[in-house]
């Protein structure tokens, strides 16, 4: 058995070589990692809210801006890639689409392609 270690765990998120499948792991891997790192600072930033209105009126002045958004939409990007290629990893589970798996990847992202641009001209118009 080998042992673990940090250059196999880079290898995780190599891409040279991989496939459709590959990528498509990859992308899961990175967008869970991303997501999981803001709800840990999401939850950070509700803390110090709890702290009064004054801080609510900062938090959202400071929002308002467009990098601030563009975070905002990177997050929304990654949970819906998340989310559609999850979909795809349940589907192909319980035996739907097995041949198809890198149709269905690319079908899902192009979807999520389209989910993502919607919301981010509502976020920079509204």
């Amino acid at each position: 058995m080998e042992k673990p270690s940090p250059d196999k765990f880079w290898t995780w998120f190599n891409p040279v070589g991989r496939e459709t499948g590959g990528w498509a792991f990859i992308l899961n891997r990175v967008t869970a990692l991303g997501l999981t790192f803001y709800l840990y600072l999401h939850l950070v930033i509700l803390s110090q809210l709890a702290t009064g209105p004054q801080a609510y009126d900062q938090f959202v002045a400071l929002m308002r801006n467009p990098i601030s958004i563009s975070a905002e939409v990177l997050v929304v990007a990654a949970g819906i890639m998340h989310g559609l290629n999850g979909i795809r990893i349940v589907l192909t589970t319980f035996g739907f689409g097995v041949t198809r798996q890198k149709q269905l990847f690319y079908g899902l992202m192009a979807l999520a392609l389209v989910i993502i641009l919607f919301f981010t001209v509502r976020m920079f118009t509204a």
